[in-house]
C-alpha cells in the first residue's frame, strides 16, 4: 500500500516538472537520435541542393543556347536589308530582305577599285583633281581641292579608306577611254561576277542609280577580297597624305577597323539620303571568315551597332558540327 502511494506521488511530481523522471526521458532520447542523424541529414541536404543547382544551371544554359539559335529571326537590326554569309562555305547565316534592290552609295567604290586594278595601270602615275570631280549632285565637300595632284595609288587609298569622292571620280576619268568607258567596265564586271541586281552609273556612289542587293554585294565583297590592295587600303585605320604641300590626316570611315574586338579583312561604308547608312565587311567572327552586308540603316551608329549585334550572336550561338546560326 505504501509502495503504491509512493509511486503515485512520484508520478505526480514528475508530471508537474518538480523532479526529473520518465517524462523527460523520451524527449532527451529523441533529441539524441536527432543529433546523431544530423550529419547524414545535412549531407543529404547538401547533395540535394547541389543537384538542384546543377539542374537549374543546365536549364539556364539550354535556354540560353535555344534563345541564341531562335534569336536569329529576331535580331533587332536597324538595317532594312542584311545578309551574313560564311565565306568559306557560302552558307547563309542570317538574312533580312536579302533580295531587295537598293541604292548602295559608296559601297560602289569597291567595284571602282576592282575596275581600276583590273586595268593594271601605273599606280605611281600622278593624277589630278579637276573641276569635273566636284560633286554637283549632292554638294558634298572634299579635302582634295581642285588642282590636287596625287599618285594613282594614293587616290585609290583615299577612295577606299576615307571614301573620298573626288579621288574616285579622278580614278574613273583617268581610265583608258575616260569616265564613260569606266562605267561600262563596272557593269561588265558586275555581269561577270553574276551580280544580276547590280547597276552602276558613276564611280562614287553619289547617285541613287547605283543599286544592288545584299546577295549581290556579298559576292562583290568576296571578289574584292581577292585583291590585296583593296584589303589593305580599305582596312587602314588612318593615314597622312601630302596635299598641296601640306600633310593632311585622313581616317577610315568605319570605326570598327580600330576596334581590338574585330579582325577585319575588308571594309567599306556608304551613305546618301536615298541609301541610308550602309556597311559591308569581310571579317573573322568566331574563327571563321564571314561576310556582313548591311543596307539602309538609319542613325549615326546603327550600322555599327548592327555589326556588333551580329558578331555577339554568332559568337554566343555555340554551334557544333558546323551547324548554322538561326
Amino acid at each position: 500500500m505504501k509502495k503504491a502511494l509512493l509511486a503515485i506521488l512520484v508520478a505526480a511530481l514528475v508530471g508537474a516538472g518538480v523532479m526529473p523522471g520518465v517524462a523527460e526521458a523520451a524527449p532527451k532520447k529523441k533529441a539524441a537520435e536527432a543529433n546523431k542523424q544530423s550529419p547524414r541529414v545535412a549531407k543529404q541536404a547538401r547533395v540535394k541542393r547541389t543537384v538542384q543547382a546543377r539542374a537549374t544551371k543546365s536549364a539556364k544554359q539550354s535556354a540560353k543556347r535555344g534563345a541564341s539559335l531562335d534569336d536569329a529571326q529576331h535580331l533587332a537590326l536597324q538595317s532594312s536589308a542584311a545578309l551574313v554569309l560564311d565565306q568559306a562555305t557560302g552558307a547563309v547565316l542570317y538574312e533580312k530582305n536579302s533580295n531587295a534592290v537598293l541604292p548602295i552609295a559608296s559601297i560602289t567604290k569597291l567595284m571602282t577599285a576592282m575596275v581600276v586594278l583590273d586595268a593594271k595601270p601605273d599606280l605611281n602615275q600622278v593624277l589630278s583633281i579637276d573641276e569635273e570631280d566636284i560633286d554637283t549632285l549632292k554638294g558634298t565637300r572634299s579635302r582634295l581641292g581642285v588642282g590636287t595632284r596625287l599618285a594613282r595609288e594614293e587616290m585609290l587609298h583615299l577612295a577606299l579608306m576615307s571614301s573620298e569622292n573626288r579621288a574616285a571620280s579622278a580614278l574613273s576619268r583617268h581610265y583608258p577611254g575616260g569616265r564613260e568607258a569606266f562605267i561600262v567596265a563596272m557593269n561588265q564586271k558586275a555581269r561577270t561576277l553574276g551580280l544580276d541586281d547590280t547597276r552602276f552609273e558613276d564611280a562614287t556612289g553619289l547617285t541613287a542609280a547605283n543599286v544592288s542587293s545584299p546577295r549581290d554585294l556579298a559576292k562583290m565583297v568576296d571578289a574584292a577580297h581577292g585583291y590585296p590592295l583593296i584589303r589593305e587600303f580599305s582596312t587602314t585605320s588612318e593615314g597622312e597624305v601630302s596635299v598641296a604641300g601640306r600633310s593632311r590626316h585622313f581616317n577610315n570611315t568605319n570605326t570598327l577597323v580600330r576596334s581590338p574586338n574585330w579582325e577585319i579583312g575588308l571594309s567599306k561604308t556608304g551613305y546618301i539620303s536615298e541609301a541610308g547608312k550602309c556597311l559591308v565587311m569581310q571579317a573573322w567572327v568566331n574563327n571563321k571568315p564571314t561576310i556582313i552586308v548591311l543596307l539602309d540603316s538609319w542613325g549615326k551608329m546603327t550600322r555599327i551597332g548592327d555589326a556588333n549585334r551580329i558578331k555577339r550572336w554568332i559568337e554566343s550561338a555555340s554551334l557544333v558540327d558546323g551547324g548554322r546560326p538561326g
